[in-house]
């Protein structure tokens, strides 16, 4: 390995990837194979954290069930810390937002970052996989299939959550321009004509309730995405994971 570049390699060979980038072959090329529409992971940061929330959970629950050694499941929540905490390394996930496998370049370029910030935290060298495994390691007990929906569903749960705070206020800003305006006369308007009077703050508190209305739906919609598929693998059957591990 020079300055510059490190060898990694997969099963289609060994490729160069640059020395500093906590991404590994498997992103590099993702990169090479689906550039697409310009739009990358990295500019979507509630999804990478949706990613790697995933991941967090993974290791704890699989250093409890000791399927990875206790040292290697640590470094990993240890890197999902760095990544949630610190923001760490949320411009090293360059994958097109459009790409083929259902979602593994993702899924693999996460398994690639977080394995190479734990080799650091562990004092080994960014690709030293033998210590810390992007695919044994931080994939281990699942599948693009059921990590890479729920990382999707978290990231779009806490989006919802922000619309609803803004939401809230917006429709409080009705409520008080409603109270304001409560004695300020108009006419309402049908049919693009002049119809029957009303107060400008009876329209503003007609938009707070409709405001109202739709918090509730979207809270409604938001539950749902809390029903994930996590442990069930590749095909919902839960292969290659013990069974005490969908319920942790």
């Amino acid at each position: 390995m020079s300055n510059n570049i490190r060898i990694e390699e997969d099963l289609l060979g060994t490729r160069e990837v640059p020395a500093d980038a906590y991404y590994g072959v498997h992103t590099l090329r993702a990169i090479e194979n689906f550039y697409i529409s310009n739009n990358k992971i990295s500019d979507i940061p509630e999804f990478v954290r949706g990613m790697v929330m995933v991941k967090k959970a993974a290791a704890m629950a699989n250093k409890e069930l000791q399927t990875i050694p206790k040292s290697v499941a640590n470094a990993i929540i240890a890197a999902c810390d760095e990544v949630l905490n610190n923001g760490k390394c949320m411009d090293q996930f360059p994958v097109d937002v459009y790409q083929g496998g259902a979602g593994t370049s993702v899924n693999m370029n996460t398994n690639e970052v977080l394995a190479n910030i734990g080799l650091e935290l562990m004092g080994h060298q960014k690709g030293e996989y033998q210590y810390l495994n992007p695919n044994d390691h931080v994939n281990k007990c699942q599948s693009t299939n059921d990590a890479y929906p729920t990382g999707f569903r978290i990231a779009v749960y806490s989006s919802l959550i922000k619309l609803v705070d803004a939401i809230n206020q917006l429709r409080e800003g009705f409520e008080r321009k409603a109270v304001e305006f409560q004695d300020i006369l108009k006419m309402g308007r049908t049919q693009l004509q002049d119809a029957v009077p009303m107060t400008l703050g009876q329209e503003f508190r007609a938009f707070s309730i409709l405001l109202k209305e739709e918090v509730k739906n979207i809270q409604r919609t938001a539950e749902l995405l809390l029903e994930v598929n996590l442990g069930a693998t590749a095909i919902g059957t839960g292969l290659n994971t013990p069974k005490e591990y969908s319920p942790l």
